[in-house]
């Protein structure tokens, strides 16, 4: 079973600065067995938002390629972002994770403002895999529909 740090820091007290490995060493060394330690996110920096999707147009390319060509509220004061994005999983309104300019995502991925399909696109809309938080890849992170989902299953048990 996996158990976030967090959730062992609501059910017992531990010193603030203590990480997820000496933790597990701690554990191991009482008897426990700890199969791995992630460190999930850990790879992530600089400004990750959440944003809503308030437009897109889809638009096919000559190299056959379809992608949708969207405006993105990331909360400032009206200003939309222009973000290409080749999933197709997602609506109008839908809550979305924004890897803005300046963020770094696993793997040595630096994001930038550039040009792509004809557009400036200004962020990256991401899916858990390319956040690092998860395997899912068939689409980007749809974030308000994910917690509705959870909630749902959790509710079912």
């Amino acid at each position: 079973m996996r158990v976030p740090i967090s959730w062992l820091r609501d059910l017992v007290e531990l010193p603030t600065d203590v990480s997820a490995r000496e933790l597990a060493d701690r554990l191991i060394a009482v008897g426990l067995e700890v199969e791995t330690v992630e460190a999930v996110g850990a790879e992530l920096s600089g400004p990750l938002v959440l944003g809503r999707v308030a437009s897109f147009d889809e638009e096919a390319h000559s190299n056959g390629k379809t992608v949708r060509w969207c405006q993105v509220d990331v909360g400032q004061q009206g200003q939309l972002r222009g973000i290409v994005c080749g999933a197709r999983n997602f609506a109008t309104n839908d809550l979305v994770v924004v890897a803005l300019p300046g963020a770094g995502l696993p793997g040595g991925f630096a994001i930038t403002s550039r040009k792509t399909y004809g557009h400036a696109s200004d962020g990256m809309i991401c899916s858990p895999r390319e956040l690092g938080v998860g395997e899912d890849h068939d689409g980007i992170w749809v974030v308000k529909r994910a917690l509705a989902e959870s909630c749902n299953s959790s509710a079912t048990r």
